[in-house]
């Protein structure tokens, strides 16, 4: 295109000066040509020529293992790598971050045709575009048998858990340092501290990421917590012992992580309203690895499998394998269905999601004097008062131009709040209870298909029953004049059927690897409390009673980090063989998918400590 582009631009002078066809005539056209074909190389050598820069996006290329610890020199191989695709003077604008302390990757601004011939250089392992991940969001370690009593070795203040998670409510009670030595001798962390966040003895480090684009409203550019996902996290791996502790009164008892004693590495790479990137992920293992962590901890995950060398976790987690490091993960919250777990790299300590022997029920209570056992986190209920009970369906938001097939889900907007004022809700979904909260309701009754095996915190009276039950209530409510009902406000009962595997918590197989087993094991995922950021949106308060697969993953890395307290040289394969094999074995009748639901079972850490034989892992050298 350039050489036809200039000979017509030759001819040019040709055909409208034939009797002057002199060479001195073609200077300006050879000229024009010339500077033509400048500014096209000139648009390679930038960068600028093939795509507006509003289309570029950040993609990670992945190069494998370090060949040298000077970070310069990385950086400067990531420019040259680069610059063959983009050309040089564009390189240094483009490259966002180079990952140099732990293994060998950069991310860059690029086209989808820039990063496709970036991925075919022989010295580029992989190439993959910068996605989102979410996190996967007392009495549990009891529970374990794993009492406070239990014993204690005296390396447990040396270990350090590395958080990778939404941050940490550092004033949380959790987290005090009373009676805490400086930090281990190892640690070559730092405490990204300032105004609004500060470290202690047994917070040693925290750091946070944010390499794409400007951090959102609502968030905090520090280490600290927004969210509250992870302070819950930090304080179920390894928060202080807090006696008498409940949430108005639920899950009362002795609050407490695995292990008390360890020391805390924070890494914030989720943000409220934003998710997880990954190339904040990768800076954070990057950093983490190098500042001398013994577990990391990641309640985080993508809800599409991906090839171990495009997945951020699997590489990072890799690394910090070959570094001595286990990584426990979380196996996702996309069950019951088959093929749904995430973190599935077979380095990977992938955790789901199993019940304890309490959970939370409301009590829906009817005018006629007929009551349902659902279940509901309510911090307040209708103290026994009862109030027109109105089906969801008959109270809709005829302004907003919705109709009875709409509101009937209670969906915030749908509903009108003169008929719905003062009155309970029933609804034919499950929801979070906006809908009927705004529209002034005092109470909701809510429908669920699914197993109702856990349960959700709402911001107002609530319970969740299953389809029979509220097909009852809806009966009462059609055949009553004035029907009433009243919710009540909950209360903890015994769970003889734990522990299972939740209904949420995602099941095997391996969607890339079939032959190994994942998830490895299970932990309490259900109704876990533990402490929580008082700024959160989600709910206010210093602790927080929530469930997924993200609380079964701070319960396997405590135990991980309770064994390698009492056996500091075993490698992540021997710590993560001990855990598997000493696993309490769980009932194949109450979970159908079996070991693709709970691996090799409940976690029991008291036993990993002393499994009698351990299996490692070496290096295959090819």
């Amino acid at each position: 295109m350039d050489n036809f582009m200039c000979v017509i631009i030759r001819i040019i002078p040709v055909l409208l000066f034939p009797k002057f066809i002199m060479a001195a005539h073609l200077l300006p056209a050879v000229s024009f040509c010339l500077l033509i074909l400048a500014s096209q190389s000139f648009a390679r050598l930038t960068g600028q020529g093939d795509v507006n820069a509003a289309q570029r996006k950040v993609y990670i290329a992945y190069l494998g293992g370090l060949r040298s610890e000077n970070a310069l020199s990385v950086k400067s191989l990531h420019k040259r790598i680069l610059s063959k695709v983009i050309g040089r003077y564009g390189a240094s604008e483009r490259l966002i971050h180079s990952y140099t302390k732990s293994f060998n990757a950069f991310a860059a601004m690029l086209s989808d045709s820039e990063a496709k011939m970036l991925s075919d250089l022989d010295e580029v392992v992989s190439v993959f575009q910068n996605k989102q991940n979410q996190h996967h969001t007392t009495r549990s370690w009891n529970f374990l048998g794993f009492p406070l009593t239990a014993p204690r070795a005296a390396l447990e203040s040396d270990v350090i858990v590395g958080m990778l998670d939404t941050g940490i409510w550092p004033e949380s009670k959790s987290f005090d340092d009373a009676g805490f030595g400086p930090p281990p001798s190892k640690w070559k962390g730092t405490c990204r501290s300032n105004d609004n966040f500060t470290c202690n003895n047994k917070i040693i480090g925290a750091r946070y990421y944010h390499l794409e684009g400007n951090i959102s409203e609502g968030n905090i550019a520090s280490p600290r917590d927004t969210e509250g996902h992870g302070t819950h996290t930090s304080s179920t791996a390894a928060g202080h012992v807090l006696p008498n502790t409940s949430l108005s009164g639920l899950a009362e008892g002795t609050l407490r992580g695995g292990v008390p004693s360890a020391r805390l590495a924070v890494y914030k790479v989720c943000w409220d309203n934003e998710g997880c990137w990954d190339a904040d992920l990768l800076a954070a293992f990057d950093d983490a690895i190098a500042d001398g962590v013994d577990i990391i901890s990641i309640s985080i995950g993508s809800s599409f499998p991906s090839d171990y060398f495009s997945d951020p976790i699997a590489i990072g987690s890799f690394h910090a394998v070959k570094n001595g490091i286990l990584v426990s993960s979380s196996a996702g919250n996309s069950g019951p269905d088959d093929s749904t777990v995430a973190n599935f790299a077979p380095w990977l300590l992938t955790v789901a999601a199993s019940t304890i022997d309490r959970k939370f029920v409301a009590q829906v209570k009817l005018g006629n004097g007929q009551s349902y056992q659902g279940m509901a986190i309510n911090l307040d209920g209708n103290n026994n008062v009862q109030y027109p009970l109105v089906y969801g369906g008959n109270v809709s938001n005829e302004t907003a131009g919705i109709d009875g097939s709409i509101s009937r889900f209670c969906i915030d907007g749908t509903l009108d709040g003169e008929l719905s004022k003062g009155k309970v809700i029933l609804c034919d979904s499950l929801s979070d209870g906006s809908g009927p909260q705004h529209a002034g309701a005092v109470g909701a009754v809510m429908e669920t298909s699914d197993a109702n095996d856990f349960a959700f915190g709402f911001k107002l009276p609530a319970s969740v029953l299953g389809t029979d039950d509220s097909a009852e209530v809806l009966e009462y409510a059609n055949k009553t004049s004035q029907p009433t009902a009243s919710v009540s406000k909950s209360e903890g009962v015994l769970d003889g059927a734990a522990p299972y595997v939740v209904s949420f918590s995602s099941r095997g197989p391996n969607p890339i690897t079939p032959n190994v087993l994942k998830p490895d094991l299970a932990a309490p995922g259900v109704d876990i409390l533990a402490a929580w950021s008082p700024i959160s949106t989600e709910f206010s308060g210093s602790l927080n009673i929530i469930s997924g697969t993200s609380m079964a993953c701070p319960h396997a890395s405590g135990s991980a980090a309770y064994v390698k307290s009492f056996n500091p040289t075993w490698s992540p394969a021997a710590i993560k063989s001990a855990l598997i094999t000493t696993a309490d074995i769980m009932s194949p009748t109450k979970n159908i998918q079996a070991e693709f639901a709970y691996g090799s079972g409940q976690v029991n850490p008291i036993a990993a400590v002393k499994p009698g034989l351990v299996y490692d892992a070496g290096r295959l050298i090819m």
